[in-house]
């Protein structure tokens, strides 16, 4: 079975630093994903700079719930690289997946900033209903970044 890959990008008004902020907190990425997925995290912390990160080394252990109490997955969050303000790899192994790569961008842009996914992944079964599910939910995931990010300049 190959890879799937997709790329989102979502145009913001808010400046890039603003953004940085947004796409980092816990409480930012919880609200990009619901109600389509609820991710456990560590207690007490609010953003990913709350976190130990060391590049290669897990993060936490995080499990998934399908709209927010079905549990459907668990995953070993990791990131391998980490560009404070500019953005981050995550390759996280999950049970769900042989391949889990997400690479998120911020690029200040003249009227605000991007937000860049580049996603590569490889389920373990059901291929084509994962990735249409994966696309789902990062199209929603991007909806909430444009709301909640041009609200913080408005």
């Amino acid at each position: 079975m190959s890879a799937v890959e997709f790329t989102f990008e979502s145009e913001v008004t808010a400046s890039s630093a603003d953004a940085w902020g947004g796409i980092t907190s816990l409480k930012g990425i919880s609200a990009e994903m619901w109600p389509y997925l609820r991710m456990t995290v560590p207690p007490g912390a609010e953003s990913i700079k709350d976190l130990e990160i060391t590049p290669g080394k897990m993060l936490f252990h995080s499990r998934i719930y399908l709209f927010g109490f079905l549990p459907i997955d668990h995953s070993d969050l990791t990131l391998i690289e980490i560009r404070d303000g500019e953005g981050f790899v995550e390759e996280s192994p999950m049970g769900s997946m042989k391949l889990w790569r997400h690479d998120r961008r911020v690029v200040t842009t003249a009227n605000g900033s991007r937000i860049i996914d580049y996603l590569t992944f490889e389920p373990r079964w059901v291929k084509g209903v994962t990735a249409w599910f994966i696309h789902t939910v990062f199209q929603h995931r991007h909806k909430v970044i444009r709301r909640r990010l041009n609200e913080i300049s408005a």
